[in-house]
């Protein structure tokens, strides 16, 4: 009698199947409707092809369009090798290299026989991908020796996959993924065959270059860029998401708003426009009197740290690659403003702040009744981004981070999370975002600390989310195994845009190394040296990135509290220049940001140009209103137009002008 595997279900039922069984005739069993709905096996939490046999007893849980993570992942993967498969038979010699699914999509790097791609190729890739889901090529999963792909590969003229095959290592298992005739090496899984794509759910987007291996050095290649969903429904709501996004684009609105620029000789350096650090410093003042209000202490710590004090807090080991260091070079007395090479320390500019934070705690003695205490700076950092990774201000080598550390005793953790937690809700509120996700991020395989240090501190994450009641669905409650920093468990906190993006933005993390690492310590109760609990802590994250979305998410027509130019009085007639003036001059008493328009163009110009510059509120004055004393209001946005007094629109908007927290005051 052949030996059974015992196959449990989530509901806790156990099937037992012959060796040979598949997921797939487990689904059929239950019966028809999940046969049809199944798309792939979770085996022992591993997402699997449904058409491959058990190996042994199995935790199994079939894969539907339900499980959309899953359900995703295939689809798009499935997409990249039908892409490979369509361009192979239009374009005969293309050598194909990787083609990996990705957030929204997927892509290919191909190397073209005589020409690269352009975007004029894409609706022939798309019909033709069209007829291999047509045909439904079944996906088959095969194993093969490292000997057998390189012959493989050498043979068809796959030179960039022969090179590859070459390096992979001996004794592992290597497979190849079929449809049809056409294969690659592919580690899988895969849906059962092409039919289960939806035709209408795909869309090609673009054309880029790409280096072979990211190497420079190496073959341009052709990569292709494509979107693939469950269905037409998602993808319309996607390319809709995409030309939203084109329009909200940061970049374009901050040259739109004359906000900043970015220019090559400051890579990853943001030039902040007088408008643009208006903006910044309404922001940064309303974070200080929050910070203020809540008892948090705010320093100033140096940019340029001697190397030694990041090797100390552990940074130099993770973080030197993305680093900026320099020699602290001595000069040479015998050869006046000359320099000798090497000869000091090496220094480096700060990454992040904490280990300056950690500094300023040890000077003198600190009890346990001085804790909490809670130090917070908007300080600049640089990290050496890679230039391909930098985007707009949303990912800068120099950005200033809203950060501020809290050094706690173990009773007080809870507490002050809690706190915090309440505290960024109110901020995500008054900048206009009422949607944020909380997940809290697990131990990473590398790390500090012992297991019973990161039980502790990722069990008291969880009771303070819990004591502010949002870990629930509705706050997107969530815990990410494998993604807390090497120190410290965290929560992360994603908001969600305008538009249906998520941002993380702000978070929280319990660490106990960096003040061991340092030799942080307070007097406790009973007279003895205790170590700090310390709470890395940000709401904004970094002013640039959050600007960017601030930006994109409001399209530019931000809150009157946070406009760069919170009204403009335009002219319509010279005559009106000086009456425009002292209208102006009335708003700046009043504490509005004004300028006035008195150039010689006609009124619908100005209109239009400061409703591209995104201004909330145009005062249009002309003879008329001169000589009765009013103004003309338009709002951004709106055809209407309400004529009132000086004393009316001075009423109407000095309080819309403050920012939240002093409204409530």
């Amino acid at each position: 009698m052949s030996v059974m595997f015992r196959i449990t279900l989530p509901d806790g039922s156990v099937r037992e199947v012959a060796p040979g069984t598949t997921p797939a005739d487990v689904a059929a069993a239950i019966g028809p409707g999940l046969a049809k709905a199944a798309l792939a096996a979770r085996i022992d939490g591993q997402v699997r092809d449904l058409n491959r046999p058990f190996e042994g007893d199995t935790q199994l849980a079939l894969v539907t369009a339900r499980d959309e993570a899953d359900a995703l992942e295939l689809v798009r993967h499935d997409l990249a090798h039908v892409m490979a498969e369509a361009v192979q038979h239009l374009f005969p010699g293309t050598q194909i290299t990787f083609g990996p699914a990705t957030e929204d999509g997927f892509y290919y790097d191909f190397a073209p026989k005589d020409r690269q791609f352009t975007e004029d190729d894409l609706p022939t890739i798309e019909a033709e991908m069209r007829n291999i889901i047509a045909r439904n090529e079944p996906f088959t999963r095969e194993v093969w020796s490292r000997e057998q792909l390189i012959e493989t590969w050498t043979r068809q003229g796959e030179t960039f996959k022969a090179e590859w095959a070459a390096e992979l290592p001996d004794g592992e298992e290597l497979t190849i993924y079929r449809q049809g005739q056409w294969l690659d090496m592919c580690r899988g899984p895969h849906m059962v065959s092409t039919g289960k794509l939806d035709p209408n759910a795909f869309k090609l987007t673009r054309v880029s270059g790409a280096y072979w291996r990211g190497d420079q050095k190496n073959a341009m290649l052709s990569r292709i860029y494509g979107t693939g969903w469950l269905n037409k429904k998602q993808l319309d709501q996607h390319l809709f998401q995409l030309e939203e996004a084109a329009k909200r684009d940061h970049r374009k609105i901050g040259q739109e708003m004359d906000l900043f620029h970015l220019q090559s000789e400051a890579q990853g350096s943001v030039f902040w426009h007088p408008k643009g650090f208006v903006l910044w410093r309404q922001l940064e003042a309303y974070m200080r009197r929050r910070l203020d209000a809540a008892d948090y202490a705010e320093v100033k710590t140096p940019q340029l740290m001697d190397a030694r004090q990041w090797e100390q807090s552990g940074h130099w080991g993770k973080y030197r690659e993305n680093m900026f260091v320099v020699p602290d070079e001595v000069p040479n007395v015998e050869d006046e403003g000359a320099v000798l090479s090497g000869e000091g320390d090496l220094m480096a500019l700060k990454p992040m702040n904490c280990p300056a934070h950690v500094l300023i705690f040890k000077q003198g003695i600190k009890s346990y009744r001085d804790l909490p205490i809670r130090m917070a700076e908007f300080g600049c950092c640089h990290r050496n981004e890679p230039h391909g990774a930098l985007h707009g201000i949303m990912r800068v080598r120099q950005f200033t981070q809203d950060d501020a550390h809290i050094f706690v005793r173990e009773d007080q953790l809870v507490d002050e999370v809690r706190k915090f937690c309440e505290l960024l809700d109110s901020v995500y509120q008054h900048l206009g975002f009422d949607s944020y996700a909380i997940k809290l991020a697990l131990r990473p395989e590398k790390r500090f600390g012992s297991e019973a240090m990161w039980d502790w501190a990722e069990q008291s994450l969880r009771d303070a989310v819990k004591a502010t009641g949002r870990d629930t669905p509705e706050y997107g409650w969530e815990e990410l195994p494998g993604e807390g920093a090497f120190y410290a468990p965290k929560l992360e906190f994603h908001l969600t845009d305008a538009i249906g993006r998520t941002w993380q933005v702000g978070t929280i993390q319990t660490d106990t190394v960096l003040p061991e690492r340092l030799d942080a310590s307070y007097v406790g109760e009973d007279g003895n040296r205790h170590r700090p609990i310390m709470l890395h802590r940000a709401i904004l994250g970094t002013f640039e990135r959050f600007i960017g979305i601030l930006i994109e998410h409001h399209a530019g027509r931000f809150p009157l509290w946070l406009s760069p130019v919170q009204a403009v009085v335009a002219t319509i007639v010279s005559d009106a220049d000086g009456y425009a003036e002292e209208v102006a001059a009335t708003l700046r008493k009043a504490g509005i940001r004004v300028e006035t328009d008195l150039r010689n163009e006609k009124i619908n110009y100005k209109v239009r140009e400061h409703s591209v510059a995104k201004v909330p509120v145009l005062l249009v004055v002309g003879k008329r209103e001169a000589e009765e004393g009013k103004v003309a209001v338009r709002r951004l946005g709106s055809q209407a137009q309400q004529v009132v007094t000086v004393d009316e629109i001075v009423a109407m908007l000095r309080e819309e002008a403050l920012a939240p927290d002093v409204r409530q005051v």
